[in-house]
């Protein structure tokens, strides 16, 4: 066993799983969607994306494409969270937060599309 393919595939995998679990939940509703979920969430996509820069195959360069897609997401969200949260009167939204959940939506898209990928070359991995 590859140690290095464990983590890998370890930070691939949490990163789909926690971005599922920061937009399950009504799409409006703050209680639904926690900060430190979400920062938990940009954090391990950054460091997925980190972890998929050295493979130099084609595979490797879908699977940054995929993980770049989703940082850039999930940035986008980040940058709607902190406007919205501290450089509006209103404050956070339930518009502002639909708008960020959206966004790690399509992150979590990308997350699903780099799962898919990692599960097709393991499966054509030869022996």
């Amino acid at each position: 066993m590859n140690p290095e393919k464990v983590v890998f595939g370890f930070f691939i995998l949490l990163a789909l799983t926690l971005n599922v679990g920061f937009v399950y939940g009504d799409i409006a509703d703050p209680n639904h969607h926690h900060v430190w979920e979400f920062a938990a969430v940009f954090l391990v996509n950054g460091i997925a994306t980190v972890l998929k820069l050295g493979d130099r195959t084609q595979m490797g360069a879908v699977l940054l494409a995929t993980s770049l897609v989703a940082m850039l997401q999930l940035f986008a969200a980040a940058l709607v969270w902190t406007i919205a949260a501290h450089g509006t009167e209103a404050g956070m939204t339930p518009g502002s937060l639909a708008s960020v959940v959206s966004l790690a939506v399509g992150a979590v898209v990308a997350n699903v599309v780099s799962v898919v990928l990692l599960i097709v070359e393991t499966v054509l991995l030869r022996r």
